[in-house]
């Protein structure tokens, strides 16, 4: 559009449209040729691991306060790098719902949408994040527990992963009972529910149980990938079900991705490419804050990195805006520069839509309508 003009009257914009009239009495914020697009939306981040080689013992250090501080600056990175919107999927004491309820009276923080600790098995995946229920039961009461605490969704350990020394991402940890119980007591309970599953048998049962959403989605065996079912295909499509793709690394000068993980990779990317082309609905849930390629904003670098999978760079975008609010319950207020919607802006030097890059080149971004770190 050329010569955008977007208003906005406190949080939320009014209109946007080209050479718009300036309002009687308006602050004009003058960006230049700054290209405008809607703040970016990570749907996978852990505020509670600080982006360390060891982000696990780095929270294990820390007593709440401390991690409470960590966590707060870890969404104010987010927010400075564009990211105005995140949905973090495993905490340790709830604490992420303590940021969600602080961003609001803090533009500096973005929107946080917050799962709690992660439900898990005895032993599991996280389970030092304090989620552990071993039975049908003991899952049903986890979801109670987490809907009396008010987060927004249910996070579940379909699979093992690789955070947790004696899990394996490949093997299941939960049956469909317990799957199903999950499922039933959330939907019940008015929540979503998205399972981490890496493994094949993991992605059958965790879609056969009604989850919403399915994060990783790697289909890894115990020595490669498996290729995709077409019933798994059939049934995420059909469905809808969101896929949160662990995709984004930023550039670090000696950090590579593990092996196991580097050399499953061109086998995981034709899986997702083909999950894409069949018409899947996929957003970046790029895992920030497990390592130091995974920074609070790594979201800017997932963008790019959505072609492996073949999006065009719009399509990358509306993955990482419109498609994840929707994802994430938010497609009514985020995700757009449109009237009525979060006044959630990124600007940038360059356009986007030809150069992905672009979004590193920050030229200001304001969350629900104020400048980001102010």
């Amino acid at each position: 559009m050329p010569d955008p003009v977007v208003v906005i009257d406190g949080g939320t914009i009014t209109a946007v449209g080209s050479a718009l009239p300036v309002p009687d009495g308006a602050t004009v914020v003058d960006l230049g040729t700054a290209t405008l697009l809607p703040g970016l939306i990570d749907t996978h981040v852990h505020l509670a691991f600080d982006a360390s080689t060891d982000p696990v013992g780095g929270l294990a250090a820390r007593d709440d306060a401390a991690a409470l501080a960590a966590m707060t600056a870890a969404a104010r990175q987010a927010a400075r790098g564009g990211v105005t919107t995140v949905r973090d999927l495993g905490d340790r004491g709830y604490l992420s719902l303590r940021v969600r309820d602080a961003a609001a009276a803090d533009p500096s923080l973005p929107t946080v949408v917050a799962a709690g600790p992660p439900i898990t098995t005895p032993g599991g995946h996280c389970h030092y994040l304090g989620g552990a229920a071993g039975t049908a039961d003991g899952v049903r009461a986890a979801v109670r527990e987490r809907a009396e605490r008010g987060v927004d969704i249910i996070k579940i350990m379909a699979s093992g992963g690789n955070l947790t020394p004696g899990s394996r991402p490949e093997v299941s940890q939960f049956g469909p009972a317990e799957l199903r119980a999950a499922v039933d007591e959330a939907h019940r309970l008015g929540l979503p529910v998205t399972a981490h599953a890496h493994g094949t048998g993991a992605i059958v049962d965790a879609l056969a149980a009604g989850v919403d959403g399915l994060e990783h989605v790697s289909f890894m065996t115990a020595d490669g990938v498996d290729p995709v079912p077409d019933a798994v295909l059939a049934a995420i499509v059909s469905r809808r079900v969101a896929l949160g793709l662990t995709i984004g690394i930023r550039p670090v000068p000696g950090a590579v991705l593990p092996p196991g993980i580097l050399s499953r990779m061109p086998l995981m990317i034709a899986a997702l490419r083909r999950l894409y082309e069949a018409g899947a609905v996929m957003t970046a849930g790029t895992d920030a804050g497990i390592a130091p390629i995974k920074p609070p904003d790594v979201l800017r670098w997932a963008v790019a990195q959505l072609g492996q999978v073949g999006m065009t760079p719009a399509v990358a975008l509306r993955a990482a805006t419109s498609v994840a609010a929707e994802s994430c319950g938010l497609g009514h207020r985020k995700g757009r520069l449109a009237a009525g919607y979060d006044a959630d802006i990124l600007a940038v030097d360059g356009d986007p839509l030809q150069d992905p890059a672009a979004l590193h080149r920050i030229r200001a971004v304001y969350v629900r309508g104020m400048p980001a770190g102010d």
